[in-house]
């Protein structure tokens, strides 16, 4: 069994079609049917249905697939440990996080990282969070940001952060004058909201439950930028990290009553070695945010 016959096998597994398989692993389409066809027959067995140009795993193919990413991640765990191992100085940390703090906790500690190891390399990837969940759990990311309780059980996780969820308003919106606003209260309002598969909805509908009604949400997005415009325009209102509007002097944040805080947390692969490039990543985080908290702490 060959190294490439697996990550070949588990290609076009992911896009079902030899031929996109073949581009994404940039190698011609012969070589990709030759080399899975070649593991079936030294398997004794057919991993994939092919009829009219569509491909499917069979019953042996989706037992087989959980068995070759684990050879694929062991494997890699193997080079890794290796090369640490006769001194490497060189690595990559392959980080997801969810595009709302992206932009206002992380630029500071990306910088901070790179000026005390500047022989790392460091990639993100900005995606939700349950996203970032399944890429990890893929092998497509070494690690990321993730948030609330709500996660895997194949998942490592430490917290390194507690951010409070506010209400966000324009100066002009009755609730600007609040010294906070109930969940029953805030569900009653326009809402501009954040489509499926973002933490902070995930979250937000998860402590709505018990409200007994549901929000009325007349406009949802992706987009957290737009959703800060259309609350200024008078669209609806909404709710963020305070990080996240903390400088915006032309919007109002106001705590809920009672406070709503969100955890978030950086998760990796649980039973997975976890390179000193990302062990450092993961140690510079985690006492980043300790100080950070000691000094709002002082300064509070």
């Amino acid at each position: 069994m060959d190294v490439r016959q697996l990550r070949y096998f588990i290609e076009v597994a992911k896009v079902k079609n030899f031929t996109k398989a073949a581009e994404a692993l940039h190698i011609a389409q012969p070589a990709v049917s030759m080399a899975v066809k070649k593991l079936e027959q030294e398997l004794e067995l057919s991993l994939f249905n092919r009829q009219d140009k569509k491909v499917s795993l069979t019953a042996e193919g989706e037992i087989f697939l959980p068995h070759a990413k684990r050879i694929l991640d062991d494997l890699r765990a193997a080079e890794l440990e290796m090369a640490e191992l006769k001194g490497l100085s060189k690595g990559e940390v392959r980080l997801g996080i969810p595009p709302m703090i992206s932009a206002y906790f992380f630029p500071d500690i990306i910088r901070d990282f790179k000026k005390s190891y500047p022989q790392l390399h460091l990639s993100v990837l900005g995606e939700g969070a349950w996203r970032i969940q399944k890429m990890i759990g893929q092998g497509e990311l070494d690690m990321g940001v993730v948030a609330g309780g709500n996660f895997p059980e194949t998942l490592e996780v430490r917290r390194f952060l507690r951010e409070e969820i506010v209400i966000c308003v324009p100066p002009d919106h009755p609730f600007a004058q609040r010294k906070s606003v109930s969940l029953v209260e805030f569900i009653r309002e326009p809402l501009v909201f954040y489509k499926e598969g973002y933490y902070i909805r995930e979250f937000f509908l998860e402590v709505l439950k018990g409200a007994g009604s549901a929000p009325n949400i007349v406009f949802e997005t992706n987009l957290f930028s737009l959703v800060k415009s259309l609350v200024r325009n008078g669209t609806g209102i909404s709710i963020f990290l305070r990080m996240v509007v903390a400088a915006d002097t032309d919007l109002v944040a106001v705590p809920f009553d009672p406070p709503l805080h969100l955890d978030l947390l950086i998760a990796w692969k649980k039973d997975t070695y976890l390179s000193l490039a990302n062990r450092a990543f993961v140690d510079f985080l985690l006492q980043h945010a300790a100080e950070e908290w000691r000094s709002q702490a002082e300064t509070g």
